[in-house]
């Protein structure tokens, strides 16, 4: 299972690749304690998690420094897949429910990640000043735009523009739309990817990783 993040991604290191295949044993052991993935999708972990996760690694590559926010981390996606691909960036993963985030906490640790801070807040009070900020359909974006805006640097990070990759899924013309207008963010710094052509998979044929640049 874990051989379709390896297909997608030739270049991980042995490092990278053993904890890529640590991920399962260790979520279907922590899921039998604290459900954070569906019991029903545990199976589907590599698919509808962590290569879910990694597609946004298509169009973010954080120049090394980098310092990354996943809100509404759950159990560790995106951040744990991005950690991974990425050890030379910091992240914090963040969520509110105190369970999900040792879980969060725990698979990090057991992987052997030292990139990755846990934090137990909600997305507003997390009091720091990041680079990018990554999640996963927490919420619609004209909601969580507003929880996390006054925390993104301002300007690039090497030869990024910071900002916000969400993953989500539908037709998402209004939501974006309405997201722009509660905070006046002009239509060119906005942009969505669709995910299915990186990943022909049926699981991702109407989901999408959206850019809104800060």
């Amino acid at each position: 299972m874990e051989n379709l993040i390896f297909n997608y991604f030739p270049n991980l290191s042995p490092i990278q690749k053993e904890q890529i295949r640590a991920l399962l044993p260790l979520y279907r052991d922590w899921n039998s304690k604290i459900n954070v993935v569906s019991r029903k999708d545990i199976d589907n972990l590599y698919l509808h998690h962590v290569l879910h996760s990694l597609s946004i690694a298509k169009v973010l590559l954080p120049p090394s420094g980098s310092r990354i926010l996943d809100v509404g981390t759950g159990g560790g996606f995106p951040g744990i897949p991005l950690a991974i691909l990425f050890p030379n960036s910091h992240f914090t993963l963040c969520d509110s429910i105190g369970k999900k985030i040792l879980v969060a906490g725990e698979i990090a640790k057991g992987i052997g990640l030292t990139n990755i801070t846990t934090l137990n807040k909600r997305a507003e009070s997390t009091g720091g000043e990041f680079d990018f900020v990554v999640s996963r359909a927490v919420t619609e974006l004209k909601t969580f735009l507003p929880w996390v805006w006054s925390q993104i640097k301002r300007g690039d990070k090497g030869n990024l523009s910071t900002g916000v990759y969400y993953l989500k899924g539908g037709d998402l013309k209004n939501e974006i739309d309405e997201a722009a207008k509660r905070m006046k963010i002009s239509a060119d710094k906005i942009k969505d990817y669709h995910i299915f052509e990186w990943f022909p998979e049926p699981f991702f044929e109407e989901k999408k990783v959206i850019f809104i640049k800060r």
